[in-house]
């Protein structure tokens, strides 16, 4: 028997994967927003039951539409971001900003609950385009909807992430990498299997308005992350600190790829840990806590960039 119907905006990312599933598992219906149907419809269906899941196209911005999708819920949520700024239409100020601002309007004018996903540690940001973006985002949902729920979760990793699988790429080809701010940038990194129970603990205690910091079961720091994902894949290689100048000159022309490996906006980012504020609730607080430590996580899926693949032995 279908308890509630919850409606994902980016549900086709690693995280709106993991949260259908965990969602269906419990009887949850799960209306899943793409903007190309053709594309992602068939990732989509293969996350559920039939019957579980609907999956419906429509521009972000289709205000009709996006009223019609929310009056036909129970709860909204939203697991849509960049990372970095591509083309007139994904600009930071469009997908954080203005997108979040129409949700939360709707959602307090149809009265339907509202959840957010943020990002950890970026108070206080002044130099990030991301940050600036994703704060001003935070703040136009709290003006609109002061019941909604805002979650801000760490670095997220696994299999289908862009963060651990690019630098198992990376690290792959390359003999040496470079160590911006000499790795010491902290992260409490969390798989987004513990960011969907997350989520699905915040439904079913139909916890509302609260920031949420989503965190993982441990804090280490940039240089550990890259030394952990050698060992996973079985790589030696040399990790150079590299002055802040030559970062900014190299990240002024990787910016300009396709699918770039750092931006200056990126970079300016890094300078700040990305862990639990003083006096931030977490999930540890909602009695979620984090399962999966970072090094036990990558080594379910590292296999796929060891030689000799899943039947690789692993160095001790």
């Amino acid at each position: 028997m279908i308890r509630k119907k919850v409606l994902i905006f980016g549900a086709s990312g690693q995280i709106g994967r993991y949260c259908i599933r965990r969602l269906v598992k419990d009887n949850y219906k799960v209306i899943a927003v793409t903007r190309n149907k053709h594309r992602k419809g068939y990732i989509l269906k293969t996350q559920a039951p039939i019957g579980y899941i609907d999956i419906e196209q429509t521009d972000i911005f289709d205000y009709p539409k996006l009223e019609k999708l929310i009056s036909e819920c129970d709860i909204c949520l939203n697991l849509v971001g960049i990372l970095f700024e591509k083309g007139k239409k994904n600009t930071f100020e469009n997908i954080h900003v203005k997108f979040p601002q129409l949700l939360s309007s709707i959602c307090n004018k149809k009265n339907k609950n509202f959840i957010h996903l943020s990002a950890l540690g970026l108070n206080g940001i002044k130099d990030s385009s991301y940050a600036i973006s994703k704060i001003s985002g935070e703040v136009k949902i709290r003006q609109n909807l002061p019941s909604a729920t805002i979650l801000k979760p760490s670095v997220v990793f696994s299999v289908d992430d862009k963060f651990t699988t690019k630098f198992m790429g990376i690290l792959n080809l390359l003999p040496a990498f470079p160590l911006y701010y000499n790795g010491l940038t902290k992260f409490s990194p969390i798989h987004a299997s513990d960011v969907s129970e997350v989520i699905y603990q915040v439904i079913s205690k139909e916890i509302y308005s609260k920031d949420i910091e989503v965190i993982g079961p441990e804090v280490i720091n940039f240089k550990q992350i890259l030394e952990i994902i050698l060992r996973a894949i079985n790589k030696k290689r040399l990790l150079i600190p590299l002055p802040i100048f030559l970062a900014r000159f190299t990240a002024s022309f990787l910016q300009l790829l396709p699918n770039p490996l750092i931006t200056i906006d990126q970079l300016n980012l890094l300078k700040y840990n990305n862990i639990k504020s003083e006096n931030g609730l977490t999930n540890f607080d909602i009695e979620c806590p984090s399962k999966v430590f970072f090094e036990k996580g990558i080594k379910e899926y590292a296999y796929n960039w060891r030689e000799g693949g899943k039947f690789s032995l692993e160095k001790n």
